[in-house]
């Protein structure tokens, strides 16, 4: 895995093709949206699909932990589909995440699917964390008044226009104030860096980052209004 290293606030983080953030001075590593125990979720409504998000995902976060060895987990909201979610883990699942939490500073701040602390798992429940000059939270904020801002809830995907037709994929979304971590739960889908809610953030446009297989592509945006008209060419990022 090669990741990419952007500068925040003077401050560097690795952009990992997981899907995942590490800042490497603080041996913190950053998720948005793991949505754990959203099949059982929609299984309780009569909507019957595979139950193994949980185990999906915490199975790709093992590799990340092994990584970086970060002494300090931040999950940047709707960790949980819902606030029972926790309750719902099946014990292996929840045996596995106990395991992959254990000996670390543990931080999870709220979400709007999971809006209380995840009864019966180690760790501190935040509306928001700030850290130096960075400032995490769920759901970002408009303006420059927000500070610099890491963030989650909108999934974020960008398209590339390639000679086998586009190619589709989640991605960071950053300029010079803010990161837009893409979603890391199994069973999470998208939102286009097009759409409203996500162009009120970068209205100057900003660079994605989709992600790939073992690395990074970079693309450069312009003002959000010309970028369902833009087409990009796919540039592998270098190693940190």
């Amino acid at each position: 895995m090669i990741s990419a290293p952007f500068h925040l606030a003077g401050e560097r983080l690795l952009l990992d093709p997981a899907g995942a953030l590490f800042w490497p001075a603080r041996h913190l590593l950053v998720l948005a949206d793991l949505h754990l125990e959203k099949g059982s979720h929609f299984a309780a409504r009569g909507q019957l699909v595979p139950p193994y998000d949980t185990r999906e995902t915490l199975a790709r976060l093992q590799p990340l932990l092994r990584r970086y060895a970060p002494a300090h987990l931040l999950f940047l909201g709707d960790s949980f589909h819902d606030a029972a979610g926790p309750s719902r883990l099946a014990a292996p699942d929840r045996q596995a995440l106990l395991t992959l939490l254990a000996g670390r500073e543990v931080t999870w701040v709220l979400g709007n699917h999971d809006p209380v602390p995840p009864e019966g798992l180690p760790g501190a429940a935040v509306e928001e964390l700030k850290l130096g000059p960075l400032t995490f939270r769920h759901e970002g904020r408009p303006g420059t008044a927000a500070g610099f801002e890491l963030s989650g809830h909108f999934h974020p995907k960008a398209a590339l226009a390639t000679r086998c037709g586009p190619v589709e994929r989640p991605c960071f979304l950053a300029d010079a104030r803010r990161v837009l971590l893409p979603a890391f739960g199994a069973y999470t889908g998208g939102l286009a860096i097009t759409a409203a809610p996500i162009a009120a953030l970068f209205p100057r446009g900003g660079r994605a980052f989709l992600l790939g297989r073992d690395r990074l592509y970079s693309l450069a945006t312009g003002p959000m209004r010309q970028m369902a008209a833009a087409a990009g060419r796919m540039a592998p990022i270098g190693a940190a």
